[in-house]
């Protein structure tokens, strides 16, 4: 029998949680093969198998958390697909005592229906965690139907039969004498979802960052009319030449680098007593995912030329939502971009993307009436933009003259295009 482990992940990522198993216990596979699906703290992987045989055993569960080098499952080589090795252990039933001839009719029925239940309860057959989870919810195994055909109860199994308790016990149940609000209020409904692993390292990102760094934001608008004009007229060529739209987000990123030059503490981070200032300028973008916020990285953005820099972040993109992005894809930017207009945000506070100390928010683009240098009323596309810094190392003055270098930039947005 052969153990299958969690590989080495990469340097920074240790444990996980079994996301999804690809193939059931008694299925054969072959070495290398995809046996199931591990969400650590920043993508999903795939865990192979070592070796060609059987499963024979699922050691952990979907949903349980496993570490580096932990085993997860058990390959015979020399099974096959029956579903049973030929070593493994047979389960032993429990042997029903025979009643004492002896004893009383009554007590010997008691004595028997006692033994079958305890019998009943040995044979169920339970995954780990759902003996956990039935164990948290207060729910018999006895109780529960397995929907698996094999009788195997599993999580969702406990779940689903301790929203039927909750049903049956909130139908049963009078209503309250009592007429405090609050008491009352125990009995609305409710829905629990445990958080998955990125959920998790998301949220504690955060307030990491929001704890660690003296972040401010400060604001400031950018007429849009110069880049949309410009967008409007190259698009089509553009796309016939290189195959891809021309989007705004290449716009922001070469304003962001052009500015990043001119303000390189802004391209840094703090390291215990040091400031490391980046010579390189690998930038950030944020993608939303059905499973939380990532954020790939454009690398040596400043030597790439519009379709580059469009090309990477369609192809960032679309790794994302399939679930397909490297540690690599996410690891050693320098700043962060994020666009919360896309949802329709017209003004937001990014949090910095540690160890990073600069982040740029990109919000809605709205038609505003706005006062031109000759005293002249004109409705102009508006586009608010934030900037959000770490204050132990920007100051507020360069962090301002950076956002406004970026709105010069992208309201005469020509030497953007000169430089790529």
């Amino acid at each position: 029998m052969k153990e299958v482990k969690v590989p080495e992940l990469a340097e920074s990522i240790t444990e996980g949680t079994i996301a999804e198993w690809l193939v059931s216990e008694g299925d054969s596979v072959e070495k290398g093969d995809p046996i199931c699906e591990l969400e650590t703290d920043k993508v999903n992987v795939e865990v192979n198998a070592d070796f060609s045989g059987v499963i024979a055993e699922f050691v952990r569960e979907e949903g349980d958390d496993v570490e580096v080098g932990e085993i997860i499952a058990k390959i015979d080589e020399s099974g096959d697909a029956s579903g049973k090795s030929e070593d493994a252990p047979k389960e032993e039933q429990p042997a029903k005592e025979e009643p004492k001839q002896e004893e009383k009719q009554e007590k010997k029925q008691a004595s028997s229906s006692d033994s079958g239940k305890e019998s009943k309860k040995d044979e169920v057959v339970a995954s780990p965690a759902a003996r956990k989870r039935a164990r948290e919810l207060g729910i018999d195994l006895q109780e529960i139907s397995a929907a698996d055909p094999l009788g195997r109860i599993r999580p969702e199994d406990v779940e689903k039969a301790a929203k039927a308790k909750d049903n049956k016990n909130s139908k049963d149940k009078k209503p309250a004498a009592s007429s405090s609000n609050e008491k009352q209020a125990f009995d609305k409904p409710v829905e629990r979802e445990k958080m998955t692993r990125r959920r998790q390292t998301i949220a504690n990102h955060l307030v990491d960052a929001q704890h660690n760094a003296a972040m401010l934001t400060t604001f400031n608008e950018v007429d849009m009319t110069a880049v949309m004009k410009l967008r409007g007229k190259r698009k089509t060529k553009f796309q016939e030449k290189h195959g891809i739209k021309l989007g705004f987000m290449s716009f922001f990123t070469k304003a962001v680098v052009s500015a990043l030059r001119e303000f390189p503490y802004l391209n840094a981070e703090i390291q215990e007593n040091e400031i490391v200032k980046k010579k390189f300028y690998d930038i950030g973008i944020a993608v939303s995912t059905d499973d939380g916020l990532v954020v790939p990285v454009v690398r040596d953005a400043d030597r790439l030329d519009f379709a580059g820099i469009e090309s990477q972040i369609a192809d960032l993109g679309t790794k994302a939502k399939n679930k397909e992005l490297q540690i690599s894809d996410l690891q050693g930017g320098s700043f962060t971009i994020t666009n919360g207009g896309i949802f329709g945000s017209l003004l937001s506070t990014p949090i910095l993307n540690a160890p990073q100390v600069g982040i740029l928010g990109m919000h809605s683009i709205q038609k505003r009436p706005m006062v031109m240098p000759d005293d002249s009323i004109e409705v102009r596309p508006m586009m608010y933009i934030a900037l959000s810094y770490d204050h132990r190392i920007v100051d507020g003055k360069e962090a301002v003259q950076f956002l406004v270098r970026v709105k010069q930039l992208l309201e005469d947005p020509y030497d953007l295009l000169l430089e790529g």
